[in-house]
């Protein structure tokens, strides 16, 4: 089944944020994406020229449109537009048994500020309602100050969002990207403390736009497929740090995600993404793959070499080595008990890899070698990968 998703947020017309942003990244992933329009930007890649709500009436005659005919399995809430038509969503969404994240947009990448006090205090009610809160620390420090009894100190501070989960009886993704340091840590919480965290190296990019969109509409469609929360936010995770590797570059300011350059490093187990060849002569097979179009992206001591293909699916030859069929999956411990249990023997258990991957090894009825693996996003873009690939 296609998930349904309604994403209630403003219209970004440079295309890296916003609705924009969120119908690539629902796309993406195999979601349909349905909108209620909050708002209407003039602004690109330098800032917001103009903002413009939409009528509050318009605002929920989209969500009836689109719910009294298709159907939603998730909704995504990002910037609002103001605190009537926060009131009038979360009227219109308390009843509606689908998981809900909420964006809790305030302050463009530019530094345009796009919600005003009396929205801000609104966004309790949304709170209160949604399944997960995705707040940067600027914006969790907001809120604590909004809250109840709060104040901004706690907004980078240990307890901050699970004092602010506290409160509003949800559970929140604290990003770090606002933070300091070489890696970015995320972190989940509910009112009870702390659920996962996740930390990864901080890419150097001024394409980073529309990265708090395209996170949360990413964690929805995983949540309308059927996975589990933190599964979903693992996901999503990789989906934007995929988007911010393959960014195109444009605009003279903060400029656009790459979303339309993920290819297959997300979805349903035994995703066919990799196939390692054999080669007797290195060079010559590096000059003839190239030679066919593909990009090569990996040089190992002129023994090994990856290419990618305009698809997203990699290829890889390597001097004496046996053809092996690369099948990726987002739980590879999980899924070889499960064949396991079912009868399939393993040449080799799940193991680390020096090259990025977790590993697992078997060979199909007639000898062929099958590796079932999780590399995520050192499939393409490993820390090896060529300057100008």
């Amino acid at each position: 089944m296609t998930p349904r998703i309604l994403v209630i947020a403003g219209s970004d017309s440079g295309g890296g944020a916003g609705i924009q942003a969120d119908i690539k990244t629902v796309t993406m992933l195999g979601g349909h994406a349905m909108t209620a329009i909050t708002a209407i930007t003039a602004q690109n890649t330098r800032g917001v020229q103009s903002m413009m709500p939409v009528p509050t009436a318009m605002v929920v005659a989209q969500i009836e449109a689109c719910l009294s005919d298709i159907g939603a399995d998730a909704v995504k809430i990002g910037m609002i537009g103001s605190a009537e038509t926060a009131h009038a969503v979360a009227d219109r969404l308390a009843a509606l048994d689908v998981p809900i994240v909420f964006d809790p947009v305030m302050v463009a990448t530019s530094g345009a500020m796009l919600a005003d006090p009396a929205t801000i205090a609104a966004f309790a009610r949304l709170m209160r309602i949604a399944t997960l809160t995705t707040p940067n620390l600027p914006e969790l420090a907001v809120l604590l100050a909004a809250a109840p009894g709060g104040s901004a100190g706690g907004g980078s501070a240990g307890g901050g969002a699970e004092a602010l989960a506290r409160t509003f009886g949800t559970t929140l993704l604290a990003k770090g990207g606002h933070g300091e340091g070489p890696d970015v840590i995320d972190r989940l919480v509910g009112p009870e403390g702390e659920i996962a965290r996740w930390s990864a190296p901080r890419i150097d990019t001024t394409s980073a736009h529309g990265t708090g969109c395209t996170l949360a509409s990413a964690i929805a469609t995983l949540l309308a497929q059927g996975r589990g929360l933190s599964a979903a936010v693992a996901g999503a995770r990789t989906f934007v740090r995929l988007a911010l590797r393959g960014a195109p570059g444009l605009g003279g300011g903060h400029g656009p995600m790459g979303q339309q350059s993920v290819r297959l490093d997300l979805g349903a187990d035994g995703r066919l993404n990799q196939i390692t060849l054999g080669s007797t002569d290195p060079a010559a097979s590096r000059d003839f793959y190239r030679a066919l179009g593909l990009r090569q992206i990996v040089e190992r001591a002129d023994h090994y070499a990856r290419f990618e293909t305009p698809g997203g699916a990699t290829l890889s030859i390597e001097q004496g080595a046996r053809p092996t069929v690369f099948l990726e999956c987002d739980d590879l411990d999980a899924t070889v008990a499960r064949l396991e249990a079912d009868g399939m023997v393993f040449d080799q258990p799940p193991t680390d890899r020096p090259w990025l991957w977790r590993e697992a090894r078997l060979r199909d009825p007639a000898g062929n070698t099958v590796c079932l693996y999780h590399a995520g996003e050192n499939r393409r873009f490993p820390p090896w990968r060529l300057p100008d690939a």
